[in-house]
C-alpha cells in the first residue's frame, strides 16, 4: 500500500478519513438568493402603483367638490348670521355694563357721604350729649336728624352691594358675549380658508379639462325671459332674480355683482321690502312649507338633506338659481336635484 503525504508533511494511516472537498454552493440556491436580492431592491409602489383615475372618475371627484363647497359655503353664512347676532348682544352687553359700572360708582359715592356725614353729627355718645346739653329740643332734632341719616346710610349700603352684584353679571355677560364672537370667527376663517383651497381645486386646469372631456360641464348658460305670473311681491322677487342672469356665482356673496344661491334669494326678496338671512337653514324656517304640487312663481326651492342649496321657483318646474363656483346664475329645471322642499315667503 502506497503511502501519501499530506500537505503538512504528515503521514495518512490505514483507517484515516480522506480530507474533505470543499462544497460548492447549490445553484438554486444561488440563483433563488439572487432573486430576492432583485425583488428586495426594487420600490413595492412600483409593482402595486395605483393606475391613473380616469377623467369620469375626476369628474366625479370635481362634482363631490362642489357639492362640498356649496354645503360649506352655507356653513359659512349661517356662522356669519350667527356672528352678527352675537356681535349685537356684545354690544348691548358692554353698554349694560357702562350702565351698571356708572350706577354702582354713583351709590358707592351716595354711601360715602352718608356715612362722612354720619359720623360728624354722631361722633359724641347721644346720652352724654344729652345729658350735657343746654337745648334738649336742639339736640332731639339733631339725633331724629342722625337717625334718618342712618337709615339711608344703610339703605345706601343695600343699594351698592345690588348695583356690585348687577356690575359682575354685566361684566360676566360681556364676556361671554365677546368670547362668542372670537370663537366664531376663528370658525369663520377656518372655513373660508378650506372653501378658497377648494374653490382652487375645482378651477385648476386638470379638473375643468377632466370636467369639460367628460362631458359634465352642464349646457352653456343663456339669458332666457320667462313670463313671470302674479303681481305680489313674490312675483316681483322672482321676476328681479330673472334680471341677475349670467352674473357669476360666487360663495359668500350677495350681489350686484355676484351671488350664492342664499345670497340672491336674500337680494332678491330685499327689492321687494323683505328682509331674509343669507343662510338656506334660516330661510328654510322663514316662511309657509307647502307641498311640491301647490309651488308657485316666487316660492323658494330646497335640495338635498342638509338643505345646502336653494332657488326661487319660476313655475313650468323651473327655477333661477346660483348653481356653483364657476358657474353664473340661470334658470334650470327643479328636477335635476334631489328635492327637499319649499317655502312661501310672501303672496
Amino acid at each position: 500500500m502506497k503511502r501519501t503525504h499530506d500537505g503538512g508533511g504528515k503521514t495518512a494511516g490505514k483507517h484515516a478519513r480522506p480530507p474533505e472537498r470543499p462544497r460548492r454552493p447549490h445553484r438554486f440556491g444561488v440563483v433563488s438568493l439572487t432573486i430576492a436580492a432583485v425583488l428586495l431592491a426594487i420600490p413595492v409602489a412600483s409593482a402595486s402603483a395605483d393606475p391613473k383615475p380616469s377623467l369620469k372618475e375626476l369628474a366625479k371627484r370635481v362634482e363631490k367638490m362642489h357639492t362640498e363647497i356649496e354645503t360649506l359655503s352655507e356653513q359659512y353664512n349661517g356662522q356669519r348670521e350667527k356672528l352678527k347676532t352675537a356681535q349685537k348682544a356684545a354690544e348691548a352687553a358692554k353698554k349694560t355694563l357702562a350702565t351698571s359700572e356708572a350706577d354702582l360708582a354713583a351709590k358707592r359715592a351716595k354711601a360715602a357721604m352718608l356715612a362722612e356725614n354720619a359720623y360728624i353729627t354722631g361722633g359724641l355718645g347721644r346720652v352724654l350729649a344729652f345729658t350735657t346739653s343746654k337745648d334738649p329740643d336742639t339736640f332731639l332734632d339733631r339725633a331724629a336728624t342722625t337717625y334718618v341719616l342712618e337709615q339711608q346710610q344703610g339703605e345706601a349700603v343695600n343699594q351698592v352691594t345690588k348695583a356690585r352684584a348687577a356690575a359682575e353679571r354685566a361684566r360676566a355677560g360681556a364676556k361671554a358675549r365677546i368670547d362668542e364672537v372670537e370663537q366664531l370667527v376663528n370658525e369663520l376663517g377656518g372655513k373660508r380658508d378650506k372653501i378658497t383651497k377648494l374653490v382652487a381645486k375645482v378651477e385648476s386646469n386638470l379638473f375643468s379639462r377632466a370636467l369639460g372631456e367628460a362631458g359634465r360641464p352642464g349646457t352653456r348658460a343663456t339669458r332666457v325671459d320667462l313670463p313671470i305670473v302674479g303681481a305680489g311681491k313674490a312675483a316681483q322677487a322672482a321676476r328681479w332674480a330673472l334680471t341677475q342672469q349670467l352674473k357669476p356665482y360666487v360663495w359668500g356673496a350677495e350681489g350686484p355683482s355676484s351671488f350664492d344661491c342664499s345670497g340672491l334669494v336674500m337680494a332678491a326678496y330685499q327689492r321687494v321690502g323683505i328682509s331674509l338671512p343669507h343662510y338656506t337653514g334660516s330661510q328654510w324656517t322663514a316662511g309657509r312649507h307647502i307641498p311640491r304640487e301647490q309651488l308657485r312663481a316666487g316660492d323658494l326651492v330646497f335640495f338635498y338633506s342638509d338643505l345646502h342649496h336653494v332657488g326661487i321657483y319660476l313655475g313650468g318646474g323651473m327655477m333661477v338659481h346660483a348653481p356653483r363656483t364657476g358657474d353664473v346664475v340661470r334658470i334650470a329645471s327643479i328636477a335635476n336635484r334631489p328635492f327637499a322642499g319649499a317655502v312661501r315667503i310672501a303672496d
